[in-house]
């Protein structure tokens, strides 16, 4: 029997997307991949974040917003079914700066968003000093940083489990160890794995992450998406250090302190190097001289999921319809969105999201 909509990958993606749709009533299996699969949503830096996004596409900074705003509701309610505390803190973040010039070229560019915006996006700029009266343990190099009000961090392992066992409370079905090989669609859709399973489903969402990269052009997609590597570092568990988190560090709900990422273009490569490692590990004794005398416990390297814009990809496949693309850099700050709002786009309702800017007309 085949179920209202199969989701192909069981990350947070596409945990969010079948939470959301349980939610109002559909019937969901999730199809997830292996253990040899790369995995972004075990291998992130856990962020709930706004700073800086959209600033070519204000319609992005307000997605990511919306779902920001949304997310302390939602951890609350996963807590609440599942016992699961997610590490929530949204007391703002930071972009720390080395230099007064791009602290100012920052500022700058956020006021054009934040006009674009219609003056929402809540930051304020700290000197070294106010910085300091913030978090004690700031070092000397740091001329100052922005502080935006709406972003915050989670326990992106913890996210994911609370999805996994919220969406078989739920009734849905999921199916681990499946690396989809096809899809057709004879009537309704037939999805095939390379183990013989076979699930049939009215709609199919396809949240793969970089398999889409294979299997997107299978259901009419364009699925322009690529890996980039992240490396991070995670430091043994210290009292409290660091108070907010920012791009370059911060402390996790456990203790440890969190050390990233890395931007490299390296192809489907997740490994580890020592250039990197030290080069995090150099900016964040300069953020932060305290780290210089702590224990390092383990690193490890993790693909993000890359659009050619940076932006997601929310598409309905024109050759296949009923097949949809989810796919973005940002899993965890758009998880709420995802569902809460995504399942109105894919039931096609009145209260559907305007995500045309996401489509993948826009790489026409």
């Amino acid at each position: 029997m085949g179920t209202d909509y199969v989701i192909i990958g069981g990350g947070v993606v596409g945990l969010s997307v079948a939470w959301g749709l349980l939610k109002r009533g559909h019937t969901v299996t999730v199809l997830d991949g292996d253990d040899g699969s790369f995995r972004a949503s075990r291998g992130n830096f856990g962020l709930v974040w706004v700073q800086s996004k959209g600033m070519k596409q204000p319609r992005y900074a307000q997605w990511s917003q919306t779902s920001a705003a949304a997310w302390a509701d939602y951890a609350a309610e996963l807590q609440d079914a599942t016992g699961h505390d997610l590490g929530l803190e949204q007391r703002g973040g930071y972009d720390l700066h080395f230099s007064e010039e791009t602290l100012q070229e920052t500022v700058d560019q956020y006021e054009v968003l934040k006009a674009k915006l219609g003056g929402d996006y809540p930051y304020e700029v700290l000197g070294h000093n106010a910085l300091r009266k913030e978090e004690p343990h700031i070092g000397p190099k740091v001329v100052g940083a922005i502080l935006h009000h709406q972003d915050g961090h989670a326990n992106p392992l913890r996210l994911l489990l609370a999805l996994a066992d919220d969406v078989r409370r739920m009734g849905g079905r999921v199916l681990t160890g499946k690396t989809v090989t096809d899809v057709s669609k004879p009537d309704g859709f037939r999805v095939t794995c390379a183990d013989g399973t076979i699930v049939e489903g009215g709609k199919v969402v396809l949240s793969a992450g970089l398999g889409a990269m294979q299997l997107g052009p299978k259901l009419g997609f364009r699925a322009p998406i690529r890996p980039q590597r992240g490396q991070v570092l995670i430091t043994e568990k210290l009292p409290k250090i660091i108070n907010r988190p920012s791009l370059i560090a911060r402390q996790v709900d456990e203790g440890g302190i969190q050390i990233g990422a890395t931007n490299e273009e390296v192809g489907l490569d997740d490994s580890v190097t020592q250039t990197g490692l030290s080069g995090l590990a150099a900016e964040a004794i300069a953020a932060y001289p305290i780290l210089g005398r702590a224990q390092l416990v383990r690193s490890w390297g993790a693909l993000r999921v890359l659009s050619p814009d940076g932006l997601p990809i929310y598409q309905q496949s024109a050759e296949m319809p009923g097949a949809y693309l989810v796919t973005c850099h940002s899993g965890i700050t758009l998880s709420a969105a995802h569902a809460r709002l995504l399942p109105d786009w894919l039931d096609g309702t009145a209260a559907a999201p305007d995500l045309e800017v996401f489509s993948e007309a826009r790489f026409s």
